[in-house]
């Protein structure tokens, strides 16, 4: 795989080692099982996988390739270029500017952009819309591209479904960058429909089975739905591509239940001509990291630290799992570990921050759970490492326990 030049400030100093020992050994990825380190009185399991995956890196090696290749010029994102607050905030201390915001309101209207000025498009793409009105402005929208492969990638199949007459399910969140710039790729090529989760999904199901009025349709899924859909004549052919950080378990899971419903109305012999396999759009960094957190879940730890950005959705759903076993928290850098007492963390449900307590039991051994979101430099997991092992003062030094492991 292509190593990328990105600062050297998101590196760790041990992380990056751990992780190419596990790969050496086990370079299939058919061992999930977590890196253990053993520092005495506390203990940290450390997922298979984790961190920035190939789309970040290959973000960030191109918009900091931008930043040095242009000097002088105006430089702009058209949004968060990944969902990592210490990442966007480096990239505004060395003046870019953002556009919008991840919702897409504008910060920065098109009318201060000139010919001369640079756009960066961010790793989950753009819209068609958007591109258009950027060659309007003189400005070449795949210059400066960093749009993910595999983003690209769903895409591409979106396409090839709309030329072999299958509507486009995408499973995702429909507000999220990434699924806005699908759903603008898929809807040229194809009649498109946006789900977020299996409870939409069998709503969904119950218009192809005819078990409720059409024209509720229009209702459940609005702003949803590509125009001009028909309900009787676009769901009898489908295929489902998602957001890329979706959890690919569910993405899997909405695609069986739409295949069950289309076996139950046209039969198990006739499946091929109305369910298209789509299993091949599935990010592998998100199926990696995921498989990853159940490996992790398998120990039996007192607690889990989850370290990303709030607004990131594949961190989210990692967290998500980790809520399901034990006490979670979702923090976005070692700042929010306030003391060995205090841990300010993001409450996913309530979608605030909140300070907890004794997060660290009075155990004489501390199992503690530690991974990352694919948009969370492994810098910042290490020096999270740093500040728990810190509050331990009877702990074994951390290069040496790392050295031991590696040796």
């Amino acid at each position: 795989m292509k190593k990328f030049e990105i600062p050297h400030f998101y590196r760790s100093s041990f992380i990056t080692r751990i992780k190419n020992s596990r790969r050496d050994l086990d370079p299939r990825k058919k061992d999930f099982t977590p890196t253990l380190l053993d520092f005495g009185p506390v203990r940290f399991y450390l997922a298979r996988h984790f961190g920035f995956c190939y789309g970040v890196e290959n973000a960030i090696e191109i918009v900091y390739k931008t930043i040095e290749e242009n000097p002088g010029k105006r430089i702009y994102l058209l949004s968060e270029m990944i969902h990592n607050p210490g990442v966007n905030a480096d990239l505004e201390k060395l003046g870019i500017k953002f556009l919008m915001d991840t919702s897409g309101n504008h910060i920065i209207d098109w009318e201060e952009l000139t010919k001369e000025d640079i756009v960066v498009i961010p790793a989950f793409g753009t819209t068609l819309e958007i591109e258009k009105k950027l060659n309007e402005l003189g400005i070449d929208p795949y210059k400066y591209n960093t749009t993910c492969p595999f983003v690209e990638k769903v895409w591409n199949r979106s396409e090839q479904l709309g030329k072999q007459d299958y509507t486009v399910v995408i499973h995702g969140k429909h507000y999220h960058e990434e699924t806005r710039a699908t759903f603008s790729h898929s809807k040229t090529a194809a009649k498109s429909v946006i789900v977020r989760d299996i409870e939409e999904t069998k709503t969904l199901a119950s218009f192809i089975l005819n078990e409720r009025p059409k024209d509720e349709f229009y209702k459940a899924f609005e702003g949803k739905f590509s125009e001009g859909f028909d309900v009787k004549k676009d769901l009898k052919r489908v295929g489902v591509v998602n957001q890329t950080t979706m959890l690919a378990t569910e993405t899997q899971e909405i695609a069986d239940l739409l295949k069950a419903a289309m076996i139950k109305k046209y039969g198990v012999k006739n499946i091929k001509d109305h369910f298209a396999d789509t299993r091949d759009t599935l990010c592998y960094a998100t199926n990696d990291n995921q498989e990853a957190t159940y490996g992790l879940l398998k120990e039996s730890a007192n607690l889990a630290i989850v370290v990303g950005g709030y607004n990131s959705s594949n961190t989210s759903h990692i967290v998500e799992l980790c809520e399901e076993k034990l006490p979670t928290y979702f923090i976005s850098s070692e700042d929010k570990i306030l003391s060995e007492k205090l841990i300010s963390h993001f409450d996913i449900k309530k979608h605030q921050e909140i300070v907890t307590e004794n997060y660290l039991p009075s155990k004489n051994v501390v199992d503690i759970i530690l991974t990352s979101g694919a948009s969370c430099p492994d810098a910042v997991v290490e020096a999270v490492l740093r500040k728990i092992h810190s509050f331990y003062p009877d702990a074994k030094e951390v290069d040496e326990v790392v050295n031991n492991y590696l040796n």
